[in-house]
């Protein structure tokens, strides 16, 4: 097992590394470009959730989702670390980027014929940049073994990621929730692996909070801003305009609005201030990316029922509408809770509350349409974020900036 005692950078390989000078690391403008990939990933995920409205096809694209999340996630650590203006780095962004819209264009099938498209592709992305950062690094550096063991797992859940793109239906499934779990979980336990050891604090403390937050917070953007998109996109593909559509409209755009209030309104600029302070800014940084996977996956279901609100706003409420239109809001306040649990140290109550009343527009939503629970919803979300703008801001003046309810 490795000391706690950084070792020191070997310097023939330290050009490539980003300078640790006590100041925040910024975001540079090749990340939130290659972030545009992603982007068009979460549009076609959300899309697929439209057309796959049942229990088995939510878990298909909730695997597919963390799939995404952890290409990002794993490139997001490899520009924490090294520095996205070197042309070698630079190419690196582009070559994943490139892999990256054949997998996400591959997404509305890769349950099916195309399934082997995505497999290569998604391993190509993980275990390939792994091993070009191994070549930057060279073999003597501090970070080497660190890598070495993060390639030693993806090659690992690369090979069931293959052997479900070689496999149909449930095995498939199977497969790839395995090569899901490897990855996910691989780093809670420091990426143990025989000979190589584990993975320790140390390896982790030249982590840049800072950044790695406010990565978090630009792929936040990118989902709402996929619910915008799909609530502009919905109306002007609607051959009438309706006053029902009109409404739907209004009320799918003020969900967004309300969405975007309660992540951004207080605790976004608590959160890298939360990194900054933390005794070890490589953890907490890793709770940053699990909690937001969630609150993301909140984003993804909300467009795809902003989709169907706008397009049959009269049309009654089944279950998987149901479960499209309350699990979408209370999945983003749960993950907005867990995210404000890790950044202010507990789960707000006014998030409690919102899940408290959206459990309450439940067994209403079946006896009404989908422009009214829409509706009912968007009302949660706006008296979550205001609650939570009152409340922050109230403590903010009697504690200081990382106050509490």
């Amino acid at each position: 097992m490795p000391s706690d005692t950084p070792r020191p950078l070997a310097p023939t390989s330290a050009r490539y590394l980003r300078e640790r000078d006590g100041h925040e690391a910024r975001v540079t403008n090749v990340e939130l470009f290659f972030d545009l990939i992603y982007a068009f990933a979460v549009t076609q995920l959300s899309h697929r959730l439209v057309h796959n409205l049942t229990a088995f096809g939510a878990l298909e694209t909730l695997v597919l989702w963390f799939a995404v999340w952890l290409g990002w996630q794993y490139t997001c650590w490899v520009t924490n670390w090294f520095n996205p203006e070197r042309i070698q780095v630079r190419l690196l962004l582009f070559g994943v980027m490139v892999i990256g819209m054949v997998m996400a264009a591959s997404l509305p099938l890769a349950y099916g014929e195309r399934g082997l498209v995505f497999a290569i592709s998604y391993v190509a992305i993980q275990v390939g940049r792994s091993l070009v950062v191994l070549g930057f690094l060279g073999r003597h550096h501090a970070l080497t073994a660190n890598f070495r063991r993060i390639c030693g797992w993806l090659a690992i859940s690369g090979i069931a990621w293959i052997a479900g793109g070689l496999l149909d239906g449930l095995p498939r499934f199977a497969c790839w929730s395995v090569a899901v779990l490897c990855e996910y979980i691989s780093p809670m336990f420091g990426f143990p692996l025989p000979v190589l050891g584990r993975s320790g604090a140390a390896d982790w403390r030249s982590t840049e909070g800072g950044h790695i937050a406010e990565r978090c917070q630009a792929f936040v953007i990118l989902g709402l801003g996929e619910s915008v998109v799909v609530t502009g996109g919905t109306l002007s593909d609607l051959g009438t305009w309706s006053a029902p559509s009109i409404i739907a409209f209004l009320v799918c755009f003020a969900g967004s609005v309300a969405m975007w209030w309660v992540y951004f309104d207080t605790s976004s600029s608590a959160g890298s201030r939360a990194i900054a302070r933390a005794r070890e800014p490589g953890l907490m940084a890793a709770y940053f990316h699990y909690v937001h996977v969630i609150l993301v996956a909140g984003v993804i279901v909300s467009a795809a029922a902003d989709d169907l609100v706008i397009l049959h706003p009269p049309e009654h409420i089944d279950w998987p509408t149901a479960w499209l239109l309350l699990g979408g809001p209370a999945i983003y306040i749960a993950g907005n809770g867990l995210y404000k649990r890790v950044v202010y140290g507990w789960f707000p109550l006014s998030h409690w509350i919102g899940l408290g009343l959206l459990a309450l527009v439940a067994p209403f939503a079946f006896h009404t349409d989908l422009l009214m629970t829409g509706g009912l919803t968007t009302v949660v979300m706006i008296v979550v974020a205001a609650w939570e703008s009152v409340s922050r801001r109230r403590s903010a003046q009697a504690e200081g900036p990382l106050g509490a309810e």
